[in-house]
């Protein structure tokens, strides 16, 4: 429904993640797959990686209505920046994620129907895959990523990154200052 200016009046605007389900007339055993390039939302995150907000998300979904509702599977693809847990370097990749989500149809009024809390609903013909697609994003983000498997990372002494220090690379033969009076200690005159 618009007004008279084109806004959408009576539900909140469309995002790349909505989908219409008319095509599907609540029909069981029907289906329709679905290819689309969305927007990443905001928020998708951990400590040191991350989907940037607004870059390109390749969506392919698989819509089947069964008697409860709107079953959707698929998978989701979006870019990856962050930096390594090791050395610290900037680093893109990609998050590769699957999608198997039912949506309830809306109970109908004055119908006793136990609804859990995890449930997602379609609201009217329109199945937003927001939500389904960013649990499955944050728990697929890696708490410590890696520039690459082998990084070495970086020296505990002078954070030198050590894949480009070399082989070579040290600082010598270090004694904790607590224990160093022992060094000064003679024990190979001691009688046994």
């Amino acid at each position: 429904m618009s007004d008279v200016n084109g806004n959408s009046v009576g539900h909140e605007a469309a995002s790349d993640f909505v989908f219409d389900m008319r095509s599907l007339s609540r029909q069981a055993g029907s289906y329709r797959d679905e290819t689309r390039v969305a927007s990443a939302p905001e928020g998708l995150k951990t400590g040191l990686a991350e989907v940037p907000a607004g870059a390109d998300v390749s969506l392919d979904l698989r819509f089947e209505a069964v008697s409860e509702g709107v079953l959707v599977t698929g998978t989701a693809v979006a870019p990856l920046a962050g930096e390594c847990a090791r050395c610290l370097d900037p680093l893109t990749s990609e998050v590769e994620v699957s999608i198997q989500e039912l949506y309830r149809y809306l109970p109908e009024a004055g119908t006793d129907d136990d609804e859990e809390e995890e449930d997602h609903f379609l609201d009217g013909d329109r199945l937003d895959t927001e939500p389904a697609f960013r649990d499955a994003v944050v728990l697929a983000l890696p708490l410590s990523p890696l520039c690459r498997d082998d990084c070495p990372g970086l020296c505990t002494e002078c954070g030198a990154k050590l894949a480009e220090a070399g082989p070579d690379h040290g600082h010598g033969e270090k004694i904790d200052p607590r224990w160093g009076a022992l060094r000064q200690l003679d024990i190979s005159d001691r009688e046994d």
